[in-house]
């Protein structure tokens, strides 16, 4: 069975299948013919990390990627990436498009072949996949192959939207609705579409090629969208990613499961469906129980970080069915404004004093009860068992996995670039604030 890995940036669940208001026949399609996870949440709410921890299959501390790779960051062993895993074990490996796991050749994480990595627009990279697919349909060598296409949408800046577009879009439920944040929104939704036209191309190149019946589709994305209080925040706006799997077997039957799933699980996942022997490294487990329905739920928590972004902020966090608990480990009690990409809608918020707003030290949100997960619960004395219980989860999940974080403030690696969290400008220096 071949693997087609493709994936976006910045979209969360902002597409058709989980509800989005903007025509996407490409993911609505994958999503009827194959299986759609509700509840599946990235390891980092920031790119490299979150990318990192899918690819690897353990958390992004554990890698090494505790920033992004464009900032000094780099995993431990590249030898531990699944293009080169997969390499080993007989694949024809190819990327086409973004990857954002290193800043040095693509080829040291164990892709064959490699393209788009100057213009990563769907408008490139996926005519660029389908050419792929097409030789391969016809001039394949015999192996399986493992095809990462990686779109750069919906990152900023978004495309243009349609005059008048934005009389009738809504902003995000976390973003005030007001006619820059309509515009904002509008662009994003442009952004969408373009990608959503190059997942059908190269769909319907996989289909043309005769390779979808022995391939195993996986689409997601990153982390959430570029706005306030998503991308890099550790709540369910920043972590809920869209993930849609398709291929034979369990794959299949448009079906929709809601028990809690991780990204990090989708490495052990694949070894199982490929039959190849999972590495001792992995941290994750494989969702093929779940797919087959011999469990109903696969996992109890999902884990979720950051250490840097733009700016050094350290959090760790911890997801139930239920409870999401956040802990922050910089003493800070502002927003770190670097860590929310510049836009229409973060100028709308600072105007208005998100600058100044209190951030407390922990957070603990009922996702049922408050699923824009608002109203920190932490100090409330009747769930005092259900906070003990969370920190100590958090606790036992650092420790078993060697995060740095618990002997202090993580510094940059060599030649690592921060910004100063309070929007300075930023360091080189080998050590940050805390």
């Amino acid at each position: 069975m071949n693997a087609l890995y493709i994936h976006s940036h910045d979209t969360g669940r902002q597409v058709q299948p989980y509800g989005a208001p903007v025509p996407m026949p490409a993911y609505q399609r994958l999503a009827e013919e194959g299986v759609t996870f509700r509840n599946a949440f990235s390891a980092a709410p920031t790119c490299s990390p979150s990318r990192t921890a899918l690819l690897t299959g353990q958390s992004p501390h554990s890698a090494g990627m505790m920033g992004l790779a464009h900032r000094g960051f780099a995993l431990h062993d590249p030898g531990q990436h699944l293009a080169n895993v997969l390499k080993s074990n007989g694949f024809r490996t190819a990327l086409i498009g973004m990857q954002h796991v290193t800043h040095d050749d693509p080829a040291l994480l164990g892709y064959e072949s490699v393209a788009a990595q100057d213009d990563r627009s769907a408008a490139t990279v996926a005519p660029l996949a389908a050419s792929f697919l097409a030789d391969h349909g016809q001039h394949g060598d015999g192996r399986p192959f493992f095809l990462d296409v990686g779109f750069e949408e919906c990152h900023r800046p978004f495309h243009q939207a349609e005059p008048g577009a934005d009389r009738f879009v809504r902003p995000p439920a976390v973003i005030p609705d007001v006619p820059a944040t309509r515009a904002d929104m509008a662009a994003f939704e442009a952004s969408a579409r373009a990608l959503d036209r190059g997942v059908g191309i190269v769909l319907d190149a996989l289909d043309r090629a005769g390779l979808a019946g022995d391939t195993l589709v996986i689409c997601t994305t990153d982390h959430g969208l570029a706005f306030p209080e998503m991308k890099c925040t550790l709540t369910d706006h920043g972590t809920g990613v869209l993930l849609i799997l398709r291929g034979p077997g369990a794959f299949g039957g448009g079906r929709v499961i809601d028990a809690l799933a991780a990204q990090i699980d989708l490495f052990p996942t694949l070894c199982e469906a490929l039959d190849i022997a999972p590495p001792n490294w992995l941290q994750g487990i494989s969702l093929l129980p779940l797919l087959r329905g011999d469990v109903e739920s696969a996992r109890a928590e999902a884990f979720s970080e950051v250490t840097y972004h733009a700016a050094y902020e350290p959090q760790r966090s911890v997801r139930t069915d239920r409870w999401r608990y956040i802990r922050r480990f910089d003493g800070r009690t502002r927003p770190v404004l670097p860590n929310c990409d510049d836009s229409p809608a973060k100028a709308v918020l600072v105007e208005a004093g998100w600058a100044a707003r209190e951030i407390e030290p922990e957070a603990l949100y009922d996702c049922l009860l408050d699923p824009m997960q608002r109203v920190n619960l932490i100090d409330r004395s009747d769930l005092a068992a259900v906070a003990d219980d969370l920190r100590a989860r958090l606790d036992h999940w650092m420790r078993a996995t060697a995060d740095p974080l618990l002997l202090g403030p993580v510094p940059l690696p060599p030649g690592g670039i921060a910004n100063d969290p309070d929007g300075r400008s930023p360091s080189e220096e080998p050590t940050v604030r805390a």
